[in-house]
């Protein structure tokens, strides 16, 4: 039986993986800025389940959650890094503030819970971390921009880890959902600034536009995404990255087109750039 340390555990992905890990008789430490929902929703599975409230933005709340984990299971042997939240608007109608509070929670409150965790990962030479990405990872959209900026530091951060750790017996791997029917683009989890510059209405302007049309109507299945996140955390060799769901593997396959395309037309110009006494590796 394993103990799975899941953030933002009280709805979307976190409570549904929640719900799947404990029904194959696993335990799960839930956490969750306010924790009502996850005992209201898991509170049948007994002392399987721990919910302990936790914003992961402060390092020693982070660090009494891991303790407590270890209280009542004794060990952690998944990490599943799913807090987060969302921004919507150009990058220069976003306020410093706004920005901030983004990168807060979905990279210095990742950092927090991981560097939380680890060491008992390192003692036991075991374990597993999914970070949750998203299709915004590996490919920046217009009125996204501050929170693709901040899927694109996870991403660094997690391949980094992935070196680091894998001699360990520690895996990382790096989740790249599509859109999924769950509440992210919800008021509670998507903020969107205030301030509209009409110069950008044609592109982070009609995003903003689009985007209650597309709530709760996305292609992604959250129960199926979880399913496969299960499958991610028990591979025996399991991915740097995965992406789940059609438009995100389409939003892949093109970015990585592009990408080629792009380094063939300029690579002249790249490849001028070394010492005349550099021999070329290309």
């Amino acid at each position: 039986m394993s103990t799975w340390f899941i953030t933002g555990a009280s709805r979307g992905f976190g409570l549904e993986i929640a719900r799947q890990v404990l029904e194959r008789g696993d335990s799960v430490v839930a956490t969750a800025r306010n924790t009502q929902g996850v005992e209201k929703d898991l509170s049948r599975y007994g002392d399987r389940v721990l919910a302990v409230a936790l914003d992961v933005t402060d390092e020693s709340r982070a660090r009494a959650a891991v303790e407590a984990a270890l209280g009542a299971f004794g060990s952690i042997d998944v990490l599943v890094n799913n807090a987060g939240r969302g921004l919507l608007g150009a990058v220069e109608e976003t306020s410093d503030a706004a920005l901030r509070a983004v990168y807060e929670t979905n990279v210095f409150g990742l950092a927090n819970v991981t560097r939380a965790v680890l060491p008992v990962m390192r003692r036991q030479r075991s374990g597993r971390i999914l970070n949750l990405s998203s299709i915004g990872g590996f490919r920046g959209a217009p009125g996204f921009g501050v929170y693709c900026s901040t899927k694109f530091a996870v991403e660094g951060l997690s391949e980094a880890m992935h070196g680091e750790l894998a001699p360990l017996g520690i895996r990382v791997t790096i989740v790249e959902p599509g859109y999924f029917r769950t509440d992210f683009l919800d008021a509670t989890s998507l903020h969107t600034e205030g301030q509209v510059i009409s110069d950008y209405a044609a592109t982070a302007g009609a995003v903003r536009d689009a985007v209650p049309g597309l709530n709760h109507d996305q292609p992604g299945d959250p129960v199926k995404g979880a399913a496969a996140m299960l499958v991610l955390a028990d591979a025996d060799n399991p991915p740097l990255r995965a992406q789940l769901g059609s438009d995100c593997v389409a939003a892949m396959d093109g970015k990585i087109a592009q990408l080629r395309e792009e380094s063939d037309a300029w690579r002249e110009l790249s490849l001028s750039t070394d010492h005349d006494d550099t021999k070329s590796q290309a």
